[in-house]
């Protein structure tokens, strides 16, 4: 799978179904099972590494009411995540607007069900439980670069 074909299919997703995100990612999962084992990973590593690209401390001050405000305010790094996850679900402009302005991260949303559109397809495609760990982690705080740690 290639940035194009990546794109492709986190266009697919259903926003017409907003409010369930089950039925949004479902038109993503039904066409990654389609596809070979090794293009479902290939996806899970491709969204690996945009979400560990937006994992930075300048994106974090920029996601409303939860943003990161320094090391002594709670910040919830699973929040943070999650508000990464809707901008890659936003497509591939939107993704390439907000990595390159920290400011137009998303305020107050979020879209944690991507992250589950791997497993999902994974899952319908062999019947067996997926083990795949990308070799990025998007986890909060592990872009040591957008962290300066």
């Amino acid at each position: 799978m290639n940035e194009n074909e990546f794109w492709s299919i986190i266009a697919l997703l259903d926003w017409g179904k907003s409010g369930k995100d089950d039925a949004v990612i479902e038109p993503v999962v039904a066409a990654l099972a389609e596809q070979n084992i090794d293009v479902i990973k290939q996806f899970d590593e491709i969204l690996a590494e945009k979400l560990h690209a937006l994992d930075t401390e300048a994106h974090a001050r920029e996601i409303g009411e939860e943003a990161y405000r320094g090391p002594d305010e709670y910040f919830s790094p699973d929040w943070f995540l999650y508000v990464r996850c809707c901008v890659v679900a936003n497509g591939r402009e939107a993704y390439a607007q907000v990595l390159a302005n920290p400011q137009d991260m998303p305020k107050d949303m979020e879209f944690e069900a991507i992250l589950y559109v791997a497993a999902n397809a994974y899952e319908r495609k062999t019947g067996k439980e997926y083990d795949h760990v990308p070799a990025v982690d998007y986890e909060t705080f592990q872009n040591r670069i957008g962290w300066k740690q």
